[in-house]
């Protein structure tokens, strides 16, 4: 069985009750997550041998973090325990026209003082096919992005396939450096990938080619292939560049497909439409973890493309960070079923 590794920072969510605003809430709905862990979790359900790194307090909240981790399959054996506290995010959930909301609370938290040297890459990387990273962790933290290089870097002697999903988050930059003075010496030692054209150009100074490319309701696959070719021609270890497709209508309503590029043919999935969101948030991380599954299990781009797409699809549909439906449930719904009958 293939073993994927990945790393970077759990954290505790915390959000109203329904749609409720924070002014209006007494209470707060308690999830485990973040985009690395989710992307474990997900591969875990799929039956992969998946394994998260990450530094994580040793108290009573951080136990309920690897808790979270442990019931869902995902390893845990090298997960340091150690640091002040875990990160907390805030998230207000929006419906129609009104936008999420997410507030962080994260500063000198286990992985935001993390440094290289920490973890035991040699041995934490031992026997593993694939290891998985996002720019979210680069954001926290000089430190973290010290150890975020010295993962990939350690990776690459191994000869282990490296995944980043680009993750721009305006709201962690803040500890002096700007994405473009850390971001491409991390993504020149990968092999795939993910990212937006927002990420392209908060992380590279990239923008689309000869087309206006914005955020709406139809999305045109061509749109984004020079962002791809850019991508690939800065990164050229790079054997495959994927974006996602999502095009808002509202909060409540979306558009869904994905592209991927592999340096010849431009690879377009089906578009869903997310009509009523149950919890948008880790869409991301579910559509990684979906290709993550489908460029180990499948030898086919398109199909692997196409499970990454349905996969996010269905997360949409479920409460909390993680993706928890099955490999029936995603092919299910890639075979055109897509009626939510009631399964008896």
């Amino acid at each position: 069985m293939k073993r994927i590794i990945t790393f970077g920072e759990i954290m505790l969510r915390l959000s109203p009750p329904g749609f409720k605003r924070f002014s209006q809430t007494y209470s707060f709905d308690v999830v485990y997550g973040g985009g690395e862990s989710n992307v474990a979790v997900s591969l875990a359900n799929y039956g992969m041998d998946a394994a998260f790194v990450s530094r994580i307090p040793k108290n009573d909240i951080g136990e309920c973090a690897l808790m979270e981790l442990r019931k869902r399959g995902v390893d845990t054996q090298h997960i340091l325990r150690e640091g002040e506290r875990l990160g907390i995010y805030f998230l207000e959930t929006g419906a129609v026209s009104r936008g999420s909301k997410v507030v962080y609370d994260r500063a000198h938290s286990g992985m935001a003082t993390i440094e290289a040297g920490m973890v035991d890459w040699e041995k934490a990387l031992h026997n593993a096919d694939w290891f998985h990273w996002t720019g979210i962790t680069p954001a926290l933290a000089q430190g973290a992005a010290d150890a975020c290089l010295e993962a990939i870097q350690a990776a690459n002697k191994m000869g282990i396939t490296v995944s980043t999903d680009l993750n721009y988050r305006k709201k962690l930059w803040k500890y002096g450096k700007e994405p473009m003075d850390v971001m491409p010496e991390l993504v020149a030692g990968c092999d795939i990938i993910l990212g937006n054209e927002e990420d392209a150009e908060k992380h590279f100074g990239l923008h689309p080619e000869g087309v206006d490319v914005t955020h709406g309701g139809s999305i045109q696959a061509e749109s984004y292939l020079s962002v791809l070719q850019q991508l690939m021609k800065m990164f050229p270890r790079a054997k495959k560049v994927i974006t996602t497709l999502r095009g808002s209508i509202s909060a409540s309503h979306n558009s869904w497909s994905g592209v991927l590029w592999d340096g010849k043919t431009l690879f377009k999935a089906p578009t869903y439409q997310i009509t009523d969101i149950v919890d948008r948030v880790g869409g991301g991380d579910s559509f990684m973890a979906g290709l993550i599954y489908g460029l180990l299990n499948f030898d086919d781009d398109q199909k692997a493309l196409n499970f990454a797409v349905a996969a996010s699809c269905l997360k949409h549909t479920i409460k909390g960070d993680a993706n928890l439906v099955t490999v029936s449930e995603v092919e299910k719904l890639m075979s055109g079923d897509a009626s939510g009958r009631v399964s008896r």
